[in-house]
């Protein structure tokens, strides 16, 4: 079994795919990759599902290209998996940035392959603040993100996992183990890679994208998310999306497939069966 794919410009993809059954894809947060789905992939091929993850180009054993980091290639390198595998009937399944790839495949590729999408804790319609959209986040937030990815990226994700996980919150019971793995899988994504989908997940406009979903939807998203505050994304997306059903989290961060793991699961499950 092979475990790569070649996309069209000959970057090579590492995918994992598990278990039998209807099909469901995901598409991971930044900085992180597939291994980011664990919890969900071995949950749901224990319950009939064929699920398949990759990691991003850039990112984790994924080639790491010195161009392509843009929203457009990695909604055509989902695409690229979706077609070498012949998947269809799928359910997409996008956390974080991965929110976005979904978002931009179904607005770039339709949905003739699409049976449901899932949005956890996902960056559309827009991050950026901008004139047409006051309410987001000023750009000096990114920038500061980019600064300090270039000056000592190591610490940076250390500082970045506690947010993350809602480790600051009072009473916060995030294990040590936790922020660790993400530590380990943020050190996987090379630098130029993870700079550069700063952009990507930050100023692409999803909001077109949203509006071309024609698929049941179903947009889950933490209340106390300190990275893609819900006012600015969760709440809208589930706006903008014809008849999508949403599930808020009180309480929950941004990395809430991990933190409300059995939770997502049973939505996901539920959703599935629907």
């Amino acid at each position: 079994h092979v475990s790569t794919i070649t996309t069209h410009d000959g970057t090579e993809l590492y995918y994992k795919d598990w278990g039998e059954g209807p099909v469901v894809t995901f598409s991971h947060g930044w900085p992180l990759n597939a291994d980011a789905w664990d919890g969900q992939m071995l949950f749901l091929a224990q319950r009939g599902f064929r699920v398949i993850a990759h990691d991003r180009r850039g990112h984790g054993r994924s080639g790491q290209p010195s161009n392509g980091n843009t929203m457009d290639r990695y909604a055509d390198d989902l695409a690229a998996l979706i077609e070498t595998l012949d998947l269809q009937d799928v359910t997409l399944v996008g956390h974080s940035t991965g929110g976005g790839e979904v978002a931009r495949y179904i607005g770039r590729h339709g949905t003739s392959r699409v049976a449901r999408a899932v949005l956890i804790s996902a960056v559309p319609p827009l991050l950026l603040q901008t004139p047409a959209n006051p309410d987001g986040l000023p750009l000096d937030v990114f920038d500061g993100l980019r600064t300090a990815l270039a000056a000592d990226r190591a610490s940076f994700y250390r500082d970045f996992a506690i947010p993350f996980y809602g480790a600051n919150r009072p009473g916060a019971d995030v294990p040590q183990a936790v922020l660790d793995h993400f530590w380990l899988m943020c050190m996987q994504v090379g630098l130029k890679s993870t700079h550069e989908c700063v952009r990507a997940f930050s100023e692409t406009d999803f909001s077109a994208d949203l509006e071309a979903f024609d698929v049941p939807t179903l947009v889950l998203h933490g209340e106390d998310d300190q990275i893609v505050p819900i006012d600015i994304t969760g709440r809208r997306s589930a706006r903008l999306i014809p008849d999508a059903k949403d599930l808020f989290y009180p309480g929950a961060p941004h990395g809430m497939t991990v933190t409300h793991q059995d939770q997502v699961n049973a939505d996901l499950l539920s959703f599935l069966g629907s």
